[in-house]
């Protein structure tokens, strides 16, 4: 029983991972009509951007006791890394928006090459640690499991963060024309609505959601140049899952498929790196445009 508990609790966490990241993904496809297949790259460069303000910084300025600490990182870095979206947005996807997706999936993918190639380039394929601050330190009693209060952070702000999201896109008047804006545009804008601002927008906070994501990863899991990529295609399967450019369905499907892949890991641990994917056949199988897909 022991051992179950402890799958769930890594199953729920990774499933946080996966509906923030799915979520992004979900804003960006639905909104912009765009595979972002850049999304786990700007979730290695989250993390990478919290490690380096932690380590690297201080000696950079000439101060070595100088930190950017993990609380600044949580708020500086998705500002740092939407506005690199943005940056994207307005350089190169705006031209793609009147083409075939494919192109744009294109070049997301070329964009994710570069990144990691440049995060290996300075910094190696080694992974690094991040350290866990220190008011997150220790463990909380659940009287059959201790578990880490890092870990319960997590869950935390990530439902909070994917709730929020859900909220802004669905109950308020931004939400409202961000929807409509993709819809019928032309109509938007003549209400006098800056539509193409409004894309900019949601690309930028579709990829700060995967910096969230990253600072929340970086004391977990070792801060690497590959940490996106292997979480990118799980990530991309969650989706399929929950009906691309379903808000609501990024955020169940993703808990939900973290958990089953925690149970997985308990009953039968030789499927659990298919499980997922198993499912995601089955359901196209069955409803092609997903669980909440339309």
């Amino acid at each position: 029983m022991g051992t179950l508990y402890s799958q769930l609790i890594v199953g729920l966490i990774n499933g946080c991972f996966y509906a923030l990241l799915s979520l992004g993904l979900a804003v960006i496809f639905g909104m912009l009509n765009i595979v972002n297949f850049a999304h786990g790259a700007l979730f290695m460069t989250g993390a990478f951007l919290a490690w380096i303000g932690l380590t690297q910084v201080g000696p950079w300025l000439g101060y070595d006791n100088f930190q950017i600490s993990y609380w600044w990182a949580l708020l500086l870095v998705p500002l740092i890394v939407g506005a690199l979206g943005v940056v994207i947005e307005r350089t190169m996807l705006k031209h793609l928006y009147r083409v075939d997706p494919l192109y744009g999936m294109l070049l997301t993918f070329a964009l994710a090459w570069i990144l990691e190639g440049l995060f290996r380039h300075w910094y190696g394929a080694t992974g690094r640690p991040y350290e866990i601050p220190d008011e997150l330190y220790g463990v909380v009693d659940l009287g059959f499991l201790l578990l880490p209060l890092y870990r319960v952070w997590v869950v935390a702000a990530a439902i909070v963060a994917c709730l929020g999201t859900w909220l802004l896109i669905e109950r308020t008047k931004l939400g409202a024309y961000l929807r409509a804006a993709t819809e019928n545009p032309k109509l938007v804008e003549a209400f006098g609505i800056n539509v193409p601002v409004l894309v900019t927008l949601t690309y930028g906070f579709g990829v700060a959601l995967a910096a969230f994501a990253g600072v929340l990863a970086a004391p977990i899991m070792q801060v690497s140049p590959k940490m996106g990529a292997d979480l990118i295609i799980i990530v991309f399967a969650v989706v399929v899952v929950g009906g691309m450019g379903s808000i609501m369905g990024s955020i169940v499907t993703g808990l939900f498929l973290g958990v089953i892949e925690g149970l997985t890991k308990v009953f039968y641990p030789e499927a659990s790196a298919i499980v997922i994917f198993l499912i995601m056949s089955i359901v196209l199988m069955i409803r092609p445009a997903g669980l909440f897909g339309r």
